[in-house]
């Protein structure tokens, strides 16, 4: 299965794993994956920690490519189609960041990892 993971589900395999669901750490540890993270999470991720709303023990850049290395994490770039599918969401969601990993994941054929209740609004298959 290709999995997408939301910005949560990266940190929190990463700083908290005893908040993911078990069924997630059973899908971490198998090894018969592939996972995906979208380059709007970095962003999100380095935004949110100028601001001091998220705290890393690391860089963005150092956890991402420790990620990419230890865990054979892939990033999926956010391209124009992903941006021109924007505009066939309907606006259940308002955060851009999620909106946009949506679009991705329904384009790519990737199901989301996320515990964010509003993605099953959309017509992508979800993971918790």
């Amino acid at each position: 299965m290709k999995l997408l993971l939301d910005t949560h589900s990266f940190l929190w395999i990463n700083e908290d794993s005893g908040r993911l669901s078990q069924k997630v750490k059973d899908l971490c540890s198998s090894g018969e994956h592939e996972f995906y993270l979208s380059m709007a999470s970095p962003w999100e991720m380095q935004i949110k920690n100028q601001l001091g709303k998220l705290s890393l023990a690391m860089p963005v850049e150092e956890l991402v490519d420790k990620n990419r290395q230890d865990n054979n994490i892939q990033l999926l770039s956010i391209d124009l189609t992903h941006i021109a599918y924007l505009k066939q969401l309907p606006a259940h969601h308002k955060d851009p960041f999620d909106r946009i990993i949506i679009a991705q994941a329904i384009i790519e054929g990737l199901t989301v990892v996320t515990i964010d209740h509003a993605f099953a609004d959309y017509s992508v298959p979800v993971i918790w």
